[in-house]
């Protein structure tokens, strides 16, 4: 990593004008997880821990057409539950998890998924970084997510060197408007999941090489780094990165027979 000495002013200018590039990139960035409902995103976000996106988005349909709503959910027979769920892993937890949040929403918010943050991290296994997906996605209240990509590119980018979520959170928040820190975080962590990886960065096919102060940790070289490019930035992709670009949902594209994984 490069050693870079800027003033808090100098810092903001360039975290913004990263963000603005990375909105050029990603145009078409969303919540990967598939919802219609405030419900359905509070379930799927609390799902997708420890497993990926695409993952949640394939058992949630059945899910949801069993359980369509937290009065459904919260009367669900435990080992139907848990077999739904299977697939995203650490089931039991999850389900105990759905279950709590399920009848506390029924029991305390008829059956509705509040629209504030310190109503929703009360509910069972519901945390600030869930609550912010919820809250942003559902509600159109602006928070900034931090997963383990956006910690990890929030680091490499030079914006701050907190690793805790809820301080980091806070630092990066500061360096932008509140009306931006939603389609921010989407911004970051479609980056991570297809350019800046954990081991292997593509940094020769990053928009972000010129004002990235971690340049150089992965792979420089244009050609192979583009090798490295993840779901519609992989090579061979290039017609669903074009549709993606044109506006296609997610549920059109699957219809059409793309898949979205990596």
């Amino acid at each position: 990593m490069k050693s870079i000495t800027e003033s808090p002013l100098a810092l903001k200018r360039r975290a913004r004008k990263m963000n603005r590039i990375l909105a050029e990139t990603y145009p078409y960035a969303v919540a990967e997880l598939d919802f219609e409902n405030p419900f359905e995103l509070l379930v799927a976000t609390v799902l997708s821990a420890q497993t990926t996106d695409v993952r949640v988005n394939s058992i949630t349909p059945a899910l949801f057409a069993r359980y369509p709503d937290a009065e459904a959910m919260s009367q669900a027979e435990r080992p139907e539950l848990e077999e739904l769920i299977r697939p995203t892993g650490f089931f039991r937890a999850k389900a105990e998890s759905l279950l709590g949040l399920s009848t506390a929403l029924v029991d305390q918010h008829d059956g509705q998924v509040p629209g504030k943050l310190a109503e929703l991290v009360k509910l069972p296994g519901v945390g600030r970084k869930t609550a912010n997906v919820v809250l942003g996605n559902a509600f159109g209240i602006p928070g900034i997510t931090v997963d383990t990509h956006f910690i990890r590119l929030a680091n490499r980018f030079g914006w701050s060197s907190e690793t805790d979520p809820v301080k980091l959170e806070h630092a990066v928040g500061a360096l932008f408007e509140k009306r931006d820190w939603t389609m921010l975080s989407h911004h970051v962590v479609f980056h991570g999941r297809r350019v800046c990886h954990a081991r292997t960065p593509a940094c020769g096919a990053c928009p972000l090489a010129k004002l990235c102060p971690s340049y150089g940790i992965g792979e420089e070289i244009p050609a192979k780094a583009r090798k490295l490019l993840k779901y519609e930035l992989a090579p061979g992709r290039e017609d669903l990165l074009e549709k993606m670009r044109a506006g296609a949902t997610r549920r059109e594209l699957r219809s059409q027979g793309y898949g979205l994984g990596a």
